[in-house]
């Protein structure tokens, strides 16, 4: 079945960039001109998804209303003939069709997932994105992972190298390549202890989740910490013989959670932006620290 829908958990708080995400959501931070969720989306859409299910908490209304009409703002960007303005906010909430369904507690990505289930269908495979990593890639890095789901009728986790003294911060796979960028995943290690990794291929910002892992998710026991997590069920579904399988994405990632690659990711998107980018490349070029 063709991937239609992704679910997208931004319930987070954003606690890492206080006070910034005092009163606005983390996902909403801008990246030159645009929040780090659209760069999302449009990621998504880029690579045929027509629905999106965002897993919200409170304080997260600027999402909505983001992908919203605002009548006023185009009635008044119309009187003042700023057409390329309006055009640019109307697309927006024609990017895809969007659903918002809270999580009533902060319980682990797994349990966001679940909040959104029922928009799914029983048999539809879903792909599921995190808020803060925008990807930037000639081809859509969720399609890629759409490629290797279709290649292989099994799901997929986006997998990108990390250096050594990261991967006690992601979860890690051990496995057998199956292609030039695919792997058919043996283990999955929730943040080993450096000696203990089997790899340096973490799980990071994208995933197909066929029916078989929403339906494990239903069943899986929190964690030590209460959390049910999409780590364990990887874990679980490997033990009970499923096929995993892992994309080693061609792409830019920038995991706009931590602080440096946010401003990381600012200086390479604005080095693309029409607007800006001679004017930034001649600042950097005679930038002296």
């Amino acid at each position: 079945m063709r991937i239609s829908k992704a679910i997208i958990p931004v319930a987070g708080m954003g606690t890492r960039f206080l006070p910034a995400t005092k009163a606005q959501p983390k996902e909403m931070l801008p990246v030159v001109d645009k929040p780090v969720i659209q760069y999302i989306v449009e990621e998504a859409v880029a690579a045929g998804i027509e629905e999106i299910i965002f897993v919200t908490a409170i304080g997260k209304r600027a999402l909505e209303d983001h992908f919203d009409r605002n009548f006023e703002l185009e009635y008044r960007l119309e009187q003042k003939k700023k057409f390329k303005e309006l055009e640019a906010i109307e697309a927006v909430g024609k990017l895809a069709k969007f659903a918002f369904v809270r999580q009533q507690k902060p319980l682990g990505d797994g349990h966001a997932v679940l909040a959104a289930v029922p928009f799914v269908g029983e048999d539809e495979s879903v792909a599921i994105f995190f808020g803060d990593d925008i990807i930037d890639s000639a081809t859509p890095a969720i399609g890629q992972l759409i490629e290797t789901y279709n290649a292989q009728k099994g799901p997929v986790i986006a997998l990108q190298e990390v250096p050594k003294e990261s991967v006690s911060s992601y979860g890690v796979i051990d496995g057998k390549q199956v292609s030039d960028r695919e792997w058919k995943i043996a283990k999955f290690v929730e943040k080993p202890k450096i000696e203990d990794a089997p790899s340096r291929l973490a799980f990071v910002g994208r995933a197909i989740l066929t029916p078989e892992i929403l339906k494990l998710l239903k069943t899986q026991e929190p964690g030590k910490d209460g959390e049910i997590r999409l780590a364990d069920a990887f874990g679980t579904y490997l033990a009970q013989g499923g096929a995993l399988y892992g994309n080693q994405f061609t792409g830019d990632r920038y995991d706009c959670g931590n602080k440096l690659q946010f401003v990381i990711a600012q200086i390479r998107m604005g080095l693309k932006h029409p607007e800006v980018e001679e004017g930034l490349k001649a600042y950097l070029k005679n930038l002296h620290v």
